[in-house]
């Protein structure tokens, strides 16, 4: 698979979209492929977390490690035996607008080459539907505030 990039402007501050993307345990309630995220360890600026993803049979859970600079980045990688590569990179760049252009980066590969095969046609579409989720998400906490 090769990398995803998806790219948007928000009118949301980077603080607000930053926290959005770190508030992982609530990702269950607005990714619908998410069926369950929790932090098992928090260290100064990096986070250790717990996900389960589905997609229609398919059910896999894996871990994560994510590295918060807030409010500019958030880099999570993972080491699970599932991934070959792993990597997603969100950045939140303010505009002159008060809003943020945000650019979301995924490269993953999974291990099994059949589920490679599977899933890699919808790697884009899947980077697409989580840029969406987001911005729903935010409309729905931020709208009215800045």
């Amino acid at each position: 698979m090769s990398a995803f990039t998806q790219r948007q402007h928000l009118n949301f501050s980077a603080a607000q979209l930053f926290d959005l993307v770190a508030d992982v345990e609530r990702y269950p309630k607005f990714m619908p492929w998410v069926t369950a995220s929790r932090v098992r360890h928090r260290r100064d600026n990096v986070m250790f977390v717990e996900m389960t993803v589905s997609a229609g049979p398919l059910r896999r859970q894996f871990s994560t490690v994510g590295v918060l600079h807030r409010p500019q980045r958030i880099d999570i990688t993972s080491a699970d035996p599932i991934f070959d590569r792993f990597e997603q990179h969100w950045l939140f760049e303010p505009a002159r607008d008060d809003g943020t252009d945000v650019d979301y980066r995924v490269d993953v590969a999974l291990r099994s080459r059949i589920l490679q095969a599977l899933l890699g046609a919808s790697f884009a579409d899947q980077a697409a539907r989580t840029m969406t989720a987001f911005t729903r998400r935010a409309q729905q906490l931020y709208n009215g505030q800045r």
